[in-house]
């Protein structure tokens, strides 16, 4: 996984409207994080507060998504006002996204956070996973108990993620992903059926069960969203992932960084293994790794897959590349 990036995810019971309203509210993050407490309003979306993380202040913004699928929100923090290095997208997904026609209420909420490797302190990052699952939980509570509830809801779903560095430019990404015929060279565990073109095609799965994979491109903030939807006719089966295609120099705030992000949001039934399709992460992480494979040999850039998952800054390239040769 890669090691700059961290996810957490928590099924809520309230609705994707309320939660959307209330995650765009600054003033909020006073009542369930740690320790970010906002303390001057500088502007309608920008606050200065305190941080969990930085022994000091730090400025937060909070930047709304547009999308017609689902709502969604950016949080930015920085040292200076509009000079922001984190960023934290948050996606909002309604239950009927995740399997249409279903009858459950809620919203499945999603945190993701970079942390720059120039900027990462140790406390940070080996806190990063405790703090945010924490005030993830925190965040639930509050909101279910506007709802009434005196416990935690349990959602149909489970969100788990699969996150590579890409060394490679995002449009190159973009364009080979939203082309199905290049699913044959990617997935194996599916198989062409026919000639394949255009954003959706025909396949057997590894059982030879009959399946249709279909890809949806979205321009979200400064990056993209990419749909893969697997609908198995015979069954009336649907499974539908998501992922970001962010730009290193977006994801980190360094304007040197190459290449993107590819973090793939799947989710599954809390109740047993689903029937067809993709039946664990680690499915999407194998196919994450010949994406990056195949993309990085696209660019040109081979040594990006020895070193690794992970996105590595220019500067320690640089002083990698210096103590090898001497």
């Amino acid at each position: 996984m890669e090691k700059n990036t961290f996810a957490t995810s928590a099924y809520i019971a309230t609705s994707p409207e309320t939660a959307f309203k209330y995650l765009c509210g600054l003033k909020n993050l006073d009542d369930w994080t740690l320790f970010s407490r906002m303390q001057e309003q500088v502007d309608e979306d920008t606050w200065i507060g305190t941080a969990s993380g930085y022994q000091r202040n730090l400025y937060y913004h909070v930047k709304k998504l547009e999308n017609p699928l689902f709502y969604g929100i950016e949080w930015h923090c920085g040292l200076e006002y509009n000079q922001y290095f984190q960023v934290y997208p948050v996606l909002l997904f309604p239950p009927d996204y995740i399997e249409p026609g279903t009858d459950e209420k809620g919203v499945y909420f999603h945190w993701l956070s970079f942390v720059d490797p120039g900027r990462q302190t140790q406390m940070i990052m080996q806190g990063i996973h405790t703090v945010h699952t924490s005030e993830c939980r925190s965040l639930k509570a509050n909101l279910e108990r506007r709802e009434g509830l005196t416990t935690a809801a349990k959602g149909r779903y489970f969100i788990d993620t699969d996150t590579i560095y890409v060394d490679a430019p995002v449009e190159l990404g973009v364009e080979y992903l939203t082309e199905v015929k290049n699913i044959d060279d990617w997935a194996h565990l599916v198989r062409p059926v026919g000639e394949l073109r255009g954003q959706s095609g025909d396949f057997l799965d590894e059982y030879d069960q009959k399946v249709t994979i279909s890809v949806r491109v979205h321009s979200l903030s400064k990056y993209y969203l990419l749909e893969e939807e697997y609908f198995y006719p015979e069954h009336n089966y649907y499974q539908r992932s998501v992922a970001l295609l962010i730009p290193a120099a977006y994801s980190f705030a360094d304007p040197e960084a190459t290449g993107f992000i590819l973090h793939r949001i799947t989710f599954w039934k809390n109740d047993g293994q689903l029937p067809h399709g993709k039946l664990q992460i680690e499915d999407f992480g194998a196919e994450s790794m010949n994406i990056k494979r195949f993309l990085e040999a696209k660019a040109g850039n081979f040594a990006s897959f020895d070193r690794g998952m992970s996105y590595v800054p220019v500067h320690k390239l640089k002083q990698q590349e210096l103590v090898a040769s001497r």
